[in-house]
């Protein structure tokens, strides 16, 4: 029996009072073999459905790295409309593969339920996690996806400035589909055309913005 597609994450409890597992452990879990996907086609970190998500992605030597506002109800075999447009705008721009995280790690399909208090595990997960998405390619491109959203929460701001520091580390390329909105924010994945051309973005001007 297929299991069914969960189309919305409500936060459960404060991140807070949670016990998180940091980075490096719940990478080592995620590549022992699982029963509910194939380890060797998927990355999930961890690997399995939490209230927070460092990494979710396809295995392959070229992927296209992509930072979101905050992960959703995605998984492996069960992707979101967000994550299924996100695959399909890798493959049809010349990556093998794609790898997904966010700048807040936390779960809500509505930004609004996003916490007001964001955990340091988290925050340092989330670097490692991009640094280990970064190294997976000679020539890292990071596709800078996260919409107006990044209003939301003020730390949001410090969370893209900490990626960025890691990506000017690794000499990553920053790239946008699709316009941008009034105030310069890259596009959001979902409603992108699927001929969305590929741009550069300047990630320090926007930051400057």
């Amino acid at each position: 029996m297929t299991e069914p597609v969960l189309r919305r994450h409500i936060p459960h409890g404060e991140l807070g009072q949670m016990d998180i597992l940091p980075f490096l452990p719940a990478l080592e879990q995620a590549r022992q073999p699982q029963t509910d996907y194939d380890v060797e086609k998927w990355l999930f970190v961890p690997p399995a459905y939490t209230e927070y998500r460092y990494l979710l992605g396809t295995r392959g030597e070229h992927p296209l790295i992509c930072v979101g506002i905050n992960p959703s109800t995605a998984r492996p075999d069960h992707l979101d409309p967000t994550l299924q447009s996100v695959e399909r705008i890798a493959l049809r721009n010349g990556f093998d593969s794609f790898m997904m995280l966010n700048l807040c790690a936390q779960r809500a399909t509505d930004p609004n339920d996003m916490t007001r208090d964001y955990p340091m595990v988290l925050r340092e997960g989330n670097v490692s996690a991009f640094e280990y998405a970064l190294c997976l390619s000679e020539r890292p491109v990071v596709w800078a996806a996260w919409g107006m959203m990044i209003e939301k929460r003020p730390y949001l701001r410090e969370l893209l400035e900490d990626l960025v520091g890691a990506a000017e580390r690794y000499h990553a390329e920053w790239v946008s589909f699709g316009p941008r909105s009034k105030k310069g924010h890259p596009h959001h994945p979902l409603y992108l055309r699927q001929d969305a051309a590929m741009a550069p973005f300047d990630v320090h001007a926007y930051l400057m913005v």
